[in-house]
């Protein structure tokens, strides 16, 4: 539910959790996860506690999103898979609406026309995006231990990935813009999500297992996520 604390808009979800957390999210939304026992006054002393946090969270996100690209489906522009730029060019004739081959994002037009051209890019991310996580996935699951039950590549509103919690985990087509470096750092964070469902010390000993370096990931994605999109 929608809440409103002084000059703080945020969305308050409560359930049987033990701790409490507050997110600033991809779209600048402030999340406030608490668990069911906790009142009205007890939420906003936890955001007193934390709102100077809350405010310099909030600034960030604005310094990153005001370089936000604007991609057009013109000849020569540039489009991300996997870290590398590849560049978009328009062509008559090829078997499916969008191919990467010989260096080129190339884009099928009819009489000069452009299909949904979003929606072939995001068929593209989705469609490579299955094979490539369960790769990754599986090169990780033997190591930590864990199984999901099911795995999808989706569109999520604000997360780059999600772990339900019947064990099914869910992951941003945008995420394939990602270098495969940081798109490790998003499997494993969610593979760790199977054994600790909050963002305890326990959690981060996990993902700190596998990836000594994960500060490193998480960095370039927050610093770099904002120019993930079409």
């Amino acid at each position: 539910m929608k809440r409103t604390y002084k000059d703080i808009q945020y969305t308050l979800k409560q359930s049987t959790r033990k701790t409490a957390s507050i997110y600033v999210e991809r779209d600048g939304q402030v999340l406030v996860r608490v668990p069911d026992t906790l009142g009205d006054r007890q939420v906003e002393a936890l955001l007193e506690r934390k709102r100077l946090w809350i405010y310099r969270q909030l600034a960030e996100w604005r310094a990153l999103n005001a370089t936000r690209v604007q991609r057009e489906y013109v000849n020569g522009e540039g489009f991300l898979y996997l870290g590398r730029t590849y560049r978009l060019k328009l062509v008559q004739e090829q078997a499916e609406p969008l191919m990467l081959k010989d260096g080129y994002f190339c884009l099928r037009v009819n009489q000069g026309t452009l299909p949904d051209a979003d929606a072939a890019f995001k068929a593209f991310y989705r469609q490579k995006g299955v094979m490539k996580i369960m790769q990754r996935l599986a090169y990780y699951q033997p190591k930590m231990g864990v199984q999901p039950k099911t795995v999808r590549v989706r569109e999520l509103k604000h997360r780059w990935a999600s772990c339900t919690p019947k064990g099914s985990l869910n992951f941003h087509w945008k995420c394939l813009m990602a270098p495969l470096t940081v798109l490790d750092y998003i499997v494993v964070h969610e593979l760790a999500h199977l054994r600790h469902r909050n963002h305890t010390n326990a959690f981060w000993h996990e993902v700190d297992k596998m990836l000594p370096d994960y500060r490193e990931r998480k960095t370039w994605l927050r610093l770099n996520g904002a120019g993930m999109g079409l």
